[in-house]
């Protein structure tokens, strides 16, 4: 399983990838985001 927040209600959400029609368990909503460190990444410029 993976923790993705929902962007309708803003809730963390277990999803299990296996199955298909993903949907939020409190509102409903079928849109994600995966959820991200709070790390920052450095880059160097050309």
């Amino acid at each position: 399983m993976i923790a993705y927040k929902c962007a309708k209600c803003g809730k963390n959400v277990d999803i299990d990838t296996e199955r298909m029609g993903i949907r939020c368990p409190y509102c409903g909503g079928k849109i994600f985001y995966k959820e991200r460190g709070t790390i920052a990444k450095k880059l160097k410029a050309r």
